[in-house]
């Protein structure tokens, strides 16, 4: 039988929204966030001319840079000033969890609290500007050169007075959107810094599918291949909701109490999630890879291939293009250590299993202490391979299908798995925010009922 508070989430309705004004407003700003985002994508570096830009990114399309620009809503080939999007930040908050982990002192600070958490976001902040001025100093010192070969000239005036404006704008834009992010996070909707990413793939999906229809159209793409795709693509997301919805629940028992129907024992399910890292490893793995391809695919464009460090970066260039046998397998091989590092991050099963003895709770059949904190790290260890496999299954399998299929679907399986999830999230928060709004009209109610009496 369902919990009064099941029957009230079930009967949540859309009448429901237009009263809901503090949702409503966290909704707008959201939206309008976004909004400064999708516009700042369209505001060019000082220097670099748009018309030569596109003549080059249409000549030199393919590799590691679409599938960045990707995630920047096609940013960083309009070389604007937002091109980076939120990939040093993430990047920056990679190395800082890495760090606690490894470092005494750093994971003193992480233990601080309030405090600590915010010291730890400054070191982010700090690792971000870094990552972001060497990748920009990249980027300019190739947008130099880039097209010099089919007589092309993206920079108006090259020179050092365009690379330090250069990096300022790119800097200046990637803290601009990881504050925005912030702000989305604690005054609007969701997770700030995911729905920016979910924004920018979205935003190319108008065009990908524009490209799709018309391959179709010319005869690039047989029609079946075509209905192929649209019917991988419902499965996967059915897929993804499914796997992503999958929890193990583990029974947890609490002393008898004495209550109005006798003796009783109160029992409760500590629901593990299979995937509990959620869309994090591929954020990461991506981001981990993307670092090092921006500027060997930058620096590559000054290198002619006449000495030893210009066929290092061209064979590396060669070797780690998107969609190659060895990107994949280093794609995959981050995922996979990012979701069972992020799930050790998430879950702590010493700390669990504390607050469990503190409490008076246990698992049936398993002592408390020691023994709870082992079964839930063999729990956690077990669904986290199931989780890990899912989530490089969605990401790699896709890619190498549309590779197959000699398809340009560029919502390949992280751009899917990350827009599904990212979707997932918001539609939850709006859900929780409803709910609480319909309990508060339930308490309201009550306090007028008691006063009338």
């Amino acid at each position: 039988m369902a919990s009064a508070a099941d029957q009230l989430a079930s009967s949540i309705s859309l009448a429901k929204f237009s009263q809901a004004t503090e949702l409503k407003k966290r909704l707008w700003f959201t939206l309008g966030a976004l909004i400064v985002f999708r516009m700042l994508s369209y505001v060019p570096l000082p220097g670099v001319d748009p018309t030569q830009l596109n003549l080059l990114a249409q000549q030199t399309s393919g590799g590691v840079l679409d599938f960045f620009n990707n995630f920047t809503g096609g940013a960083l080939n309009r070389m604007s000033v937002v091109a980076l999007g939120v990939m040093p930040y993430i990047t920056a908050s990679i190395v800082i969890q890495l760090a606690t982990s490894l470092s005494p002192q750093l994971n003193a600070i992480k233990k601080e609290g309030e405090s600590g958490r915010k010291r730890l976001n400054q070191y982010t902040r700090y690792g971000t500007v870094a990552l972001t001025a060497v990748q920009g100093w990249f980027i300019a010192v190739g947008l130099e050169s880039f097209g010099a070969s089919a007589g092309l000239q993206a920079v108006i005036e090259p020179g050092l007075v365009f690379r330090i404006g250069a990096v300022v704008s790119l800097v200046g834009g990637t803290m601009f959107l990881m504050w925005l992010g912030e702000q989305i996070t604690s005054r609007g909707i969701g997770n700030g810094i995911s729905l920016i990413i979910m924004a920018g793939i979205v935003a190319r999906l108008p065009t990908t599918l524009v490209q799709l229809f018309e391959s179709s159209r010319t005869g690039s793409i047989d029609p079946l291949r075509l209905i192929l795709i649209v019917v991988s693509v419902a499965a996967l997301v059915l897929f993804i909701c499914f796997m992503e919805r999958a929890q193990r629940r583990i029974l947890i028992q609490y002393p008898k109490r004495q209550t109005a129907r006798g003796v009783q024992a109160e029992r409760s399910h500590l629901p593990l999630k299979l995937n509990t890292a959620g869309v994090i490893p591929p954020i990461f793995a991506s981001s981990l890879l993307l670092l090092p391809l921006t500027i060997t695919q930058f620096a590559g464009n000054m290198t002619a291939g006449e000495s030893w460090w210009g066929d290092f970066v061209i064979g590396l260039n060669t070797w780690l293009r998107h969609g190659s046998p060895v990107y994949m397998a280093l794609y995959g091989a981050g995922i996979i250590f990012f979701s069972f590092f992020y799930t050790a991050v998430v879950f702590n099963p010493e700390e669990t299993a504390e607050n469990l003895k503190r409490y008076g709770g246990f698992i049936p059949g398993i002592r408390p202490g020691k023994n709870t904190e082992a079964y839930f790290d063999y729990v956690l260890t077990r669904i986290t391979v199931i989780g890990a496999a899912y989530l490089t299954f969605i990401c790699l399998v896709p890619e190498f299908a549309i590779s197959s299929l000699g398809g340009t679907f560029l919502m390949g399986g992280t751009s899917l798995l990350i827009v599904v999830n990212v979707t997932m999230d918001t539609v939850t928060q709006i859900q929780s925010h409803l709910l609480a709004h319909q309990y508060g009209d339930l308490i309201k109610k009550a306090k007028l009922k008691g006063r009338m009496r």
